[in-house]
């Protein structure tokens, strides 16, 4: 027996005020498409502050299809004569970060074509060094302990600059998907970093997603993505 016409009624409404709640929660972000190898095109970002850094929290969501033994560059940020804060995928598939000199690597399931969160967290007082994928948080070590990351350089996504603004190589370049990016000048939380993980990262204090300017050159393709 089918019910009654106002019940049918009331769930009706029930159900398009529903998705009309869902759909008033549904936030748009940029997201930059790198189609293919090359070794002109990239994405420079304008901080809000210098990146005269003793700790930072760096967050990105990344996706890429490269396989094989291929380093891919995710983050780059050079001064004149350092690499001051490059994130890597390595040869072998571990992720890492390099702070003007020998890196720290992180042995973690590989990057794929589904997107993924990625957070680093680095502390100069005791060189405590973490990586977050997804919600889940990897082992601590110790790293660089004492450091200073430089400022008067830029930041770069999809090149590695062996010089100022140059230097590309097309084995090295980013292939792929990337948005979210974020930089704190401080170690955020454990429970801050994986409850961000879960819904829109923004909010960086150097850099700030919604907000940094974007200044793209090459065949880089920004779209507008729902959240």
């Amino acid at each position: 027996m089918p019910p009654p016409c106002n019940d049918v009624l009331w769930h009706t409404e029930f159900f398009f005020s529903r998705m009309a709640s869902v759909h008033s929660c549904v936030s748009l972000t940029i997201s930059l498409v790198f189609p293919s190898e090359t070794s002109t095109s990239y994405v420079e970002m304008i901080p809000k502050k210098p990146l005269r850094l003793k700790a930072f929290t760096l967050c990105m969501r990344v996706a890429t299809e490269l396989s094989g033994e291929r380093e891919i560059i995710l983050f780059a940020y050079r001064t004149p004569d350092f690499d001051e804060l490059n994130v890597w995928r390595e040869l072998d598939g571990r992720l890492s970060f390099y702070l003007s000199g020998g890196g720290v690597l992180f042995q973690v399931p590989g990057l794929g074509a589904l997107q993924t969160r990625l957070c680093f967290t680095w502390d100069s007082s005791s060189g405590a060094t973490a990586l977050f994928i997804d919600d889940r948080k990897s082992l601590t070590k110790i790293y660089r302990k004492g450091h200073t990351i430089r400022a008067g350089g830029r930041v770069l996504l999809g090149q590695d600059p062996d010089n100022y603004l140059g230097g590309f190589d097309i084995n090295q370049s980013f292939v792929g998907e990337i948005s979210e990016v974020n930089l704190w000048d401080y170690v955020l939380p454990d429970t801050a970093v994986q409850d961000m993980m879960t819904a829109k990262m923004t909010g960086g204090n150097v850099l700030d997603w919604e907000t940094v300017e974007l200044r793209p050159d090459g065949e880089v393709v920004e779209i507008n993505v729902n959240l």
